[in-house]
């Protein structure tokens, strides 16, 4: 495990998501020196999607990763694909997705399905469809995807491998028409909350969120996701697991009462609050990482602008103070903060494109 901590955060807002007020979360975050942010979203949840607000924002930022909700059940690995490669590109490799499924019945039927399953069904089919997503990026090699390169036009139609998929909800046949992310692929994360999601972030994700109350309870979920990365052929130390946690910092430091500060995180419906007051919080941070139970924090305000705020100035600027965490961004893209290697473009070269 790294010496430093990686750090996210939540730019959710109550309603329709603002892409002004977003924006001017993720500046202060990135002030912060965070890895990413993320935005959630809902298969049927009116106005712009999470993807589209993140896009919005990425000329207005320049480290910081943008990390959108994507559900790819019912949504064709095509479409998905093209449009958070559009992100990575626009964002100059800051870009992740945080894959969801869709496990109502009414969003099913917003897709002209009669059903959506038993809970399992919409889970392996949003792995598969996340797998089959990135399908296409290793279906050019980099460096391959222009052939004209004084105007940036044109894909090299002579160097694409064939990147043929069939799964049990989707198929993908074909290279990619368009050239390769700049981060080969962008950051795939998971909220590994259950059984069924856990088992897709072990095996695809480069980044699994998970929501424990106590380090030891942190500690049993990253040696599961770890075992069963390794079962499905991965390098655990591949899998970065951060530990998602809501936070109320308006009520100042309150370390000695249950459920405050030093009392730890409590249970809720949403998942795991912490309350308390931002050193409070840096202690609860640092005794976690130094028990070695996770790799860092995915933090959740309760009032974004207000938590955030305090998080960025208190906590962090505390954390940083210890060595904890970085002061800059030593790299460009996610990838770099995260300390994950890029993907080779070799996928389909070596097995004549076919899986």
């Amino acid at each position: 495990m790294s010496s430093l901590l990686h750090l996210a955060a939540a730019v959710d807002q109550p309603g329709t998501p603002d892409a002004g007020t977003c924006a001017e979360l993720a500046l202060l975050a990135e002030r912060g020196g965070l890895d990413f942010v993320t935005l959630d979203d809902c298969f049927a949840r009116p106005g712009a999607d999470a993807l589209g607000v993140l896009s919005r924002l990425a000329p207005a930022t320049r480290r910081i990763g943008l990390v959108p909700t994507v559900t790819t059940t019912h949504t064709e690995p095509f479409r998905v694909q093209a449009a958070v490669a559009a992100l990575d590109r626009v964002s100059r490799g800051r870009a992740g997705w945080r894959i969801d499924a869709s496990a109502t019945e009414g969003e099913a039927r917003l897709s002209g399905r009669r059903y959506a399953g038993p809970p399992k069904t919409p889970w392996r089919e949003a792995g598969g469809g996340a797998d089959a997503a990135a399908g296409p990026w290793d279906s050019r090699e980099d460096g391959a995807g222009i052939r004209d390169a004084a105007t940036g036009r044109f894909p090299d139609r002579d160097r694409p491998d064939r990147a043929d998929l069939t799964g049990t909800a989707f198929s993908v046949r074909g290279p990619a028409t368009v050239p390769r992310p700049p981060q080969g692929h962008p950051v795939r994360v998971v909220d590994a909350t259950d059984d069924h999601a856990l088992t897709v972030a072990a095996r695809y994700a480069d980044v699994a969120l998970v929501r424990a109350t106590a380090p030891a309870q942190a500690a049993g979920l990253r040696d599961l996701l770890r075992e069963r990365a390794r079962a499905s052929g991965r390098d655990p130390r591949t899998l970065r697991i951060l530990v998602s946690l809501l936070v109320d910092l308006g009520d100042g430091e309150r370390a000695a009462e249950p459920g405050h500060g030093g009392g730890g995180p409590r249970p809720t419906a949403r998942g795991p609050l912490y309350r308390g007051g931002p050193v409070d919080l840096a202690e609860l941070v640092t005794a976690w990482h130094a028990d070695g139970v996770t790799d860092g924090f995915h933090l959740i305000p309760v009032e974004p602008r207000r938590d955030l705020e305090r998080l960025v100035n208190g906590t962090v600027a505390l954390l940083q103070h210890r060595g904890l965490f970085r002061t800059f961004y030593p790299g460009d893209t996610l990838r770099e903060h995260l300390d994950l290697g890029r993907p080779a473009a070799d996928r389909y070269a070596v097995t004549g494109g076919t899986s």
